[in-house]
């Protein structure tokens, strides 16, 4: 019988997690703070659920205390914390997974068995204890968002290669520049070096990325130092890897397994000390498959990878971009517009957006420009831009905007017929938990019955 100890300051939350996990059939104690949490956590202890915010001392302390014993449990963090510093600090620090109150049973279930199954693993998730590290935010509470963010967290620790797949306009960058801000020690003091490997016809590029010496090609006037080189202990930024010709992909592949390059014309090898991160909106399998990019660099390059999705498999995530966003391009211009209506938020939510966060910002920033208040409506949205439900074209008919509140309403009533009330699927779509989609339901009074 597992060991489980539960860690929370609120004794309701404990009584409710002890007695669930109890009828599951574990031997459960809790505790209520960091201190007693530490104390509690002995060897015999197979897996903590961990609040974040406890008196004397936080959650991050007691994995910090936990790292330094041979024989620590599995840690998942259960917390009303939703944001990515805390996810990604947590899982640096060795947590298995991170949880957002209110909790799904089922998943927590589920997580607590996968948890307990991979108690092997648990030694490489140790090794992340020590690690810390500041990261920009990358804006969305969705669960690929937060995937994203664990990802994240676990990679930042080491200088394995990362592949970062996802369509153009995703972010690949900003998850590159965070995984480099956010690794250990002062290595987020060392460059960060980008390349965009579109940007540079195929000649230019080798001398780009390798350097090159005086008398080399024609036009090499003096010795000049190439990416790789610059990027010293730092980390090397491959943006659209997938560009590279062929014969360019075997002198990177050999850089990158004897950790050696040459600049052009020279016969000095130079070692790589770079962290290398390559990006590409493209299929790289199917150009594996197809023989346009090379198999052993695909694998050598993708010893981690980690996918973005798209805007349109998380349109949950664009209130808050659109928040993030406006911020920023407020900043930009000197612009003060801050606030946008339910139909212009209805609109921007419809988008299928092909371009992604980057066509979203560019949309933004137009509609900024435009803006003669501090109100952003749907007249300064793009005429191509996605017409609002019938509903909302009745209520502008009528001289009445319905309330984000209404909004809501209406869109879960829609799901919920979508998917003929099966709430599992409805959560899915809602990216909400099942206690939060049935409070929603009661707190609208919606009906099986109601037309959506």
């Amino acid at each position: 019988m597992a060991r489980i100890l539960i860690v929370d300051d609120d004794r309701s939350i404990r009584r409710t997690l002890e007695k669930f996990l109890t009828s599951e059939g574990y031997d459960v104690t809790t505790a209520q703070d960091a201190t007693g949490a530490i104390a509690q956590a002995t060897p015999e202890i197979e897996l903590m659920l961990l609040d974040l915010g406890l008196p004397g001392g936080s959650g991050f302390d007691v994995l910090t205390a936990l790292a330094d014993r041979e024989a620590a449990p599995t840690v998942v963090v259960v917390t009303a914390r939703d944001d990515m510093q805390s996810t990604v600090k947590a899982i640096q620090l060795g947590a298995y997974e991170y949880l957002v109150k209110p909790v799904d049973i089922d998943r927590l279930r589920a997580v607590v068995k996968t948890a307990l199954d991979s108690r092997e693993a648990r030694s490489e998730l140790v090794e992340l204890a020590s690690r810390r590290g500041e990261v920009g935010d990358i804006l969305g509470k969705s669960a690929g968002i937060r995937e994203v963010w664990k990802q994240i967290g676990a990679v930042s620790t080491t200088r394995a290669p990362v592949l970062i797949a996802g369509e153009s306009g995703t972010g690949k960058e900003l998850v590159a520049r965070a995984i480099h801000a956010a690794a250990p020690g002062g290595d987020r003091d060392r460059p960060f070096v980008a390349v965009n490997c579109t940007a540079l016809a195929p000649g230019v590029l080798e001398s780009e990325l390798f350097g090159h010496v005086k008398g080399a090609f024609t036009g090499a006037i003096g010795d000049r130092p190439g990416r790789f080189e610059l990027a010293g202990k730092g980390t090397l930024f491959l943006d659209e890897i997938a560009e590279i010709p062929l014969d360019l992909q075997a002198k990177l592949l050999r850089v990158l397994q004897e950790r050696t390059f040459e600049r052009v014309g020279d016969a000095k090898p130079m070692a790589l000390e770079a962290r290398v991160i390559a990006a590409t909106h493209r299929d790289l399998a199917a150009m594996v498959a197809k023989g346009t990019f090379r198999e052993d660099l695909y694998y050598r390059l993708r010893v981690v990878e980690i996918h973005l999705p798209p805007l349109r498999e998380r349109a949950s995530d664009i209130p808050l971009l659109v928040e993030g966003l406006l911020a920023k391009i407020n900043r930009d211009l000197g612009k003060e517009v801050r606030y946008v209506t339910p139909v212009a938020l209805a609109r921007l939510a419809a988008q299928p957006w092909p371009g992604n966060v980057r066509e979203l910002e560019n949309t933004l920033t137009r509609a900024v420009v435009l803006a003669k208040t501090d109100v952003l409506d749907e007249t300064l949205l793009p005429v191509g831009a996605a017409a609002p439900h019938a509903d909302h074209a009745e209520s502008d008919a009528e001289g009445a905007l319905p309330t984000l509140r209404e909004l809501e309403r209406r869109h879960i009533i829609r799901v919920l017929a979508h998917t003929e009330w099966n709430k599992r699927r409805a959560c899915a779509i809602l990216d909400i938990s099942r206690p939060t989609l049935d409070r929603k339901i009661e707190e609208f009074g919606l009906r099986k019955d109601e037309p959506a």
